[in-house]
């Protein structure tokens, strides 16, 4: 056995600080992803939708001109495309940021 130890130790800590490094800055990451807010709309703006990183929807916004008593349909309608397009801002989003996570590796599990 060599002298002070197992040959090669020494890169072992240096890998070992170097994921826990890496492993703070995908925690920092992740808490950045589900604290941003991600807005969408739909029927030309009438009606928005605000969600967090966490697809929490946090607000809904409908202007009043979009508000008819007899036609009920479109105006769920026009929400639900709003909130859809809202949550697929946050699935592109945590992609993106798995992908700065990651530096491109596919690693099974992350998302």
């Amino acid at each position: 056995m060599a002298r002070g130890g197992f040959p090669g130790m020494g890169s072992n800590k240096n890998m070992m600080k170097q994921v826990q490094k890496l492993q703070k800055q995908m925690e920092q990451m992740q808490t950045e992803l589900k604290e941003s807010v991600i807005e969408a709309s739909a029927g030309g703006g009438v009606v928005t939708a605000k969600v967090n990183g966490d697809k929490e929807l946090l607000e809904i916004h409908i202007d009043q001109e979009v508000v008819d008593p007899e036609d009920v349909e479109t105006l769920e309608d026009l929400i639900m495309a709003a909130v859809n397009e809202a949550m697929r801002k946050v699935d592109d989003k945590s992609q993106e940021t798995y992908q700065k996570m990651t530096g491109g590796l596919n690693i099974p599990g992350m998302f």
